[in-house]
């Protein structure tokens, strides 16, 4: 079990698009207090990515035996490839007082919120469909096949946004990652799920 004095932990996702993972690197470096943690996958790694510095990349094989063994503090299949966060390492750093950034999807998230209650959860969104599918196809690095799935799969993505405890709407990057810091700050209760604010964004994104 993590100690009543360990650091707090932040478990953010979002919708394939929605820039999550740019914002997460870019807290990283606004707030270097935070830690990282460096999740497991058997997804094939991307040019630009670095095996122990993006993810751990390791083979379905090896990813089942963690599994068996309660290795994992969540895990989840998405786009037919595996993610899991090691219980080990986040509990480490907790136990240290130091406060973990994990970058997940809505699966896992609600894995950690059921072990970890006292865990802040925040879910990214993108402003508008249009500029999703736009994103996701400057990336260039998936045929349109993965493009319209990934798109597909978003709504249902974005249906869970209720679960977590504060939303952040990327719209201006700069906007969004000062609403990320000002959470981890302490100071985000603007940024709740349940205000009013959002009900129109989110009509937008899950009506057809």
């Amino acid at each position: 079990m993590v100690p009543t004095t360990s650091g707090h932990l932040y478990v953010i996702a979002a919708p394939s698009g929605a820039g999550k993972t740019s914002l997460v690197k870019a807290l990283l470096q606004l707030e270097p207090s935070l830690r990282f943690s460096i999740s497991y996958t058997t997804r094939k790694m991307r040019p630009n990515e670095v095996n122990g510095r993006d993810y751990h990349f390791i083979t379905h094989a090896e990813f089942e035996r963690m599994i068996a063994a309660g290795d994992f503090l969540e895990h989840a299949q998405v786009f037919d490839n595996y993610y899991g966060t090691s219980r080990t390492q986040v509990e480490q750093i907790l136990a240290q007082g130091t406060s973990v950034i994990l970058e997940i999807d809505w699966q896992g998230a609600q894995q950690i919120r059921s072990t970890l209650p006292s865990c802040r959860s925040i879910f990214i969104l993108p402003p508008s469909r249009a500029e999703l599918e736009r994103r996701l196809r400057g990336r260039g690095t998936d045929d349109e096949a993965v493009i319209e799935r990934r798109l597909r799969d978003a709504v249902s993505d974005m249906s869970h946004w209720a679960e977590f405890d504060y939303v952040v709407i990327n719209d201006q990057f700069e906007t969004a990652l000062a609403e990320l810091h000002a959470i981890v700050l302490g100071q985000g209760s603007v940024l709740r799920a349940d205000r009013p604010a959002l009900k129109p964004v989110i009509a937008g994104l899950l009506t057809s």
